[in-house]
């Protein structure tokens, strides 16, 4: 990296580590019961359809909310990450989106909602609540979700590709694409947390952390050594595109609670991007306490904060964007 790009690195650390946690303002538009008149029934709704989901396949739970980070980092919380392009170009052609689950779901939930109130209901506020209703379905916390927002039209895989934090990143990366995104430390610890529930693929994290760490053909020191040759029996070296599915908290894979915590505190975080927590004074610090603690309490307060923070990204709303009638139309 030249010395004028270490510099602006070490600036954007600096200005974020000065920050004790975010506070991203709520956009004028955006409310707590947004739909109460011209859609009352929306977020039961939504809810209604997320439990039959879930009921039907838990995997879908942890897809559906990562689906809102993949919407929310690229151009704000804006439904984007549905659109189609028949060219190939869109959010969803992506490299960080290859493997992301939901858009039938999304599409699904949508339809029910068009039946009810039509062209009311965006496609991003749609994904918003599904989120929350994939967390608490799975035991976590049940939040109020501001909506409001309006979906936009442009969907761009570059963008995708260069906004989105990826599972080898450091520490130092991962506070540079949240403060890019009016977000701190704190939003950055407790959302990780999130990696509590799901599976990952094995081509995600392998040959980083198992196979070939830094290119010297070594294991990450940092990852625990009974951990390591345990992933090491579900992915095997050399395969270009191994997909096998691992759990990301194996005690309670698809269970909201604190084993995210307690098995980074073991080093057993399964991404570069968990095990990195452990290399900053303030989130170590949050880290250990979570791992620590009897009950899921704070960490349930702390999350629906940061999601609400995150939520307030880069929205579209009073006469911006629009409501589509399809959350996948094609955009070109």
């Amino acid at each position: 990296m030249a010395l004028d790009g270490l510099l602006v690195r070490l600036l954007l650390v600096m200005a974020v580590a000065a920050a004790v946690a975010s506070g991203v303002p709520a956009p004028p538009g955006l409310a707590v019961g947004f739909y109460n008149e011209s859609c009352p029934h929306a977020e039961e709704m939504v809810f209604a359809e997320m439990q039959e989901i879930v009921r039907k396949d838990v995997t879908l739970a942890p897809a559906l909310l990562r689906f809102m980070l993949h919407d929310c980092f690229v151009r704000g919380c804006d439904g984007s990450i549905m659109l189609k392009s028949r060219n190939g170009t869109g959010e969803r052609d992506s490299i960080p989106s290859y493997s992301l689950r939901g858009y039938d779901e999304i599409d699904q939930i949508k339809a029910k909602l068009e039946k009810e109130c039509p062209l009311t209901v965006s496609c991003a506020d749609i994904i918003v609540m599904a989120a929350r209703d994939a967390v608490f379905l799975t035991n976590g916390p049940w939040y109020e979700v501001e909506t409001g927002r309006r979906d936009g039209r442009v969907s761009s895989d570059y963008d995708a590709n260069n906004d989105l934090p990826g599972p080898n990143n450091t520490i130092v990366d991962i506070k540079i694409y949240f403060s890019f995104k009016g977000l701190g430390w704190k939003d950055i610890v407790v959302l990780s947390g999130s990696h509590t529930i799901g599976r990952a693929q094995c081509i995600t994290f392998a040959e980083d952390r198992l196979y070939n760490y830094t290119g010297r053909g070594i294991q990450d020191p940092t990852l625990n050594k009974t951990y390591a040759a345990t992933l090491r029996q579900a992915c095997e070296p050399g395969l270009e595109r191994d997909t096998t599915p691992v759990e990301m908290d194996p005690s309670t894979p698809y269970t909201f609670d604190l084993g995210y915590y307690r098995d980074v505190a073991s080093k057993k975080g399964l991404f570069t991007s968990d095990q990195t927590l452990l290399d900053d004074p303030w989130t170590r610090e949050y880290v250990e306490r979570m791992a620590a603690a009897e009950s899921p309490d704070e960490y349930f307060r702390d999350y629906a904060e940061a999601m609400t923070n995150m939520g307030r990204i880069e929205v579209l709303t009073g006469d911006n964007g629009e409501i589509r009638e399809v959350c996948t139309a094609y955009v070109d």
